[in-house]
């Protein structure tokens, strides 16, 4: 016979008590960060490739010729882990890497062919995912939950 946890030591389940409406704001946008997290890697999973992996080369092909510290800052990531993304990306032949023209220790970092391709195939994937995070928005309310959360970004 197993014994009934009392009330007062009961987790709550997302959108209950500090975990709902009345929790902290921070809070509640870091749980939201880590469900959607959680949601783009499962699309991913088919692709053999990580979720930062799917944002540096989508920095990428938004930003050619990028370095690997511009794609750290994008990404939000560290240039440490950045160099190994990177170093996996490039064996992966997804990436190449070529000295800067002017700075030569600077490295200049291109998505090859196949790197697109992946990408293409990538973006397929976690678009339910991207519409999931909108299900049942307006396009007004839309473009208000964008403006916050690029004016929260852009106050620090």
């Amino acid at each position: 016979m197993s014994k009934k946890k009392p009330s007062h030591s009961r987790i709550p389940d997302v959108g209950e008590g500090k975990r709902g409406i009345e929790g902290h704001i921070g809070y509640l946008l870091r749980q939201a960060h880590g469900s959607h997290k959680i949601r783009m890697e499962k699309a991913l999973t088919e692709y053999d490739i990580t979720l930062p992996q799917f944002s540096v080369l989508t920095m990428l092909d938004a930003y050619p010729g990028a370095s690997g510290a511009d794609l750290a800052r994008l990404s939000l990531l560290t240039p440490q882990t950045m160099s190994v993304i990177v170093k996996n990306l490039d064996k992966a032949d997804l990436v190449t890497r070529r000295p800067h023209q002017e700075h030569g220790r600077i490295q200049v970092i291109d998505i090859t062919d196949s790197g697109k391709t992946l990408l293409n195939k990538c973006k397929t994937a976690v678009a339910l995912a991207e519409a999931d995070l909108l299900k049942g928005f307006t396009k007004d309310e839309e473009a208000i939950i964008r403006h916050w959360l690029v004016t929260t970004a852009k106050n620090i």
